[in-house]
């Protein structure tokens, strides 16, 4: 049943944010996974992992093909992690490092079929997963074949399309129903979480629990922004927070993080903008001085 979608803000989430402990390790904090695709789309894949690790993930690395890993050496920075995965299989092998708990594809990964057979390599792992921009065309009009995939996870998955991509996705199946309804309705389907991405941005729940986003400025409508959204989502899945609060508070940073970094922003600033709305969401309670836009 859906229920009466909520306004967005801390107050849903903040209970489940990450907190650090005084001898938090790196490893307590996670490590996620960003599956880059070639040389041409090199930078949405650091744009993600560059996202997660900001957000808080300890460590990330970046999945790449030889084709790639001189453009992600010259240009990542040095706290991310490299690893060469070159055939269908290798997104599955890097995965026996079971300290990696979380992982993100699809931001200019390639559309076809062997995106098709990563993604389905990928979810056998049973991580938490981000599946994004490529996923979405690589799928067009298969959504059944994608929820067959995602329905033997058990939960766990983040979908974040922008309208384009969720009509290429699931065509014309929602066309009689509102914006918020069709969201819903994808994510029972899907048995997973549906951030619909725009400038109401809606947040779904399997179980009918819908969320509205309004803090995002209409300068986040630029190339990268939408990459930078699922490492957010990515770090704090890399931490441990349950799916659902995780998009809802990605979202919510990447709003915060667009009206900080003003006009004039690219996708490069949303990372640093957020180290402010983080400050104040480790404040203990009594300290908070509360969220301005």
């Amino acid at each position: 049943m859906t229920e009466e979608p909520a306004q967005n803000a801390p107050e849903l989430w903040s209970d489940a944010f990450p907190k650090l402990k005084e001898d938090s390790h790196k490893y307590d904090r996670g490590h996620a996974a960003v599956f880059s695709g070639g040389i041409q789309g090199a930078g949405a894949a650091r744009l993600a992992a560059r996202a997660a690790l900001r957000i808080g993930a300890g460590l990330v690395s970046i999945a790449a093909p030889g084709s790639a890993l001189t453009a992600h050496a010259g240009r990542a920075p040095d706290a991310l992690m490299l690893r060469r995965v070159d055939t269908q299989t290798g997104p599955a092998a890097i995965l026996d490092d079971a300290r990696i708990n979380a992982l993100c594809i699809g931001p200019a990964y390639g559309v076809g079929e062997d995106t098709v057979a990563a993604v389905r390599n990928i979810a056998a792992q049973g991580r938490a997963m981000v599946l994004d921009a490529d996923i979405f065309s690589s799928f067009a009009g298969r959504a059944d074949d994608l929820a067959d995939i995602l329905k033997l996870r058990n939960g766990g998955t983040v979908l974040t399309p922008h309208q384009g991509e969720f009509d290429r996705l699931f065509e014309s199946r929602f066309d009689d129903m509102s914006r918020s309804e069709s969201v819903c309705a994808a994510a029972a389907h899907m048995d997973s979480i549906i951030v619909l991405k725009g400038a109401e941005t809606i947040i779904a729940a399997p179980c009918g629990r819908t969320v509205i986003n309004t803090n995002a400025p209409p300068d986040l409508a630029t190339a990268g922004s939408g990459d930078v959204l699922s490492g957010f989502v990515t770090g704090l899945l890399a931490q441990a927070m349950p799916a659902f609060e995780a998009a809802c508070a990605a979202v919510w940073l990447h709003g915060e993080a667009g009206c900080i970094a003003g006009p004039g922003l690219i996708a490069d600033d949303l990372p640093e903008a957020i180290r402010a709305p983080l400050t104040i969401l480790r404040r203990p309670p009594a300290s908070s001085i509360g969220f301005g836009n």
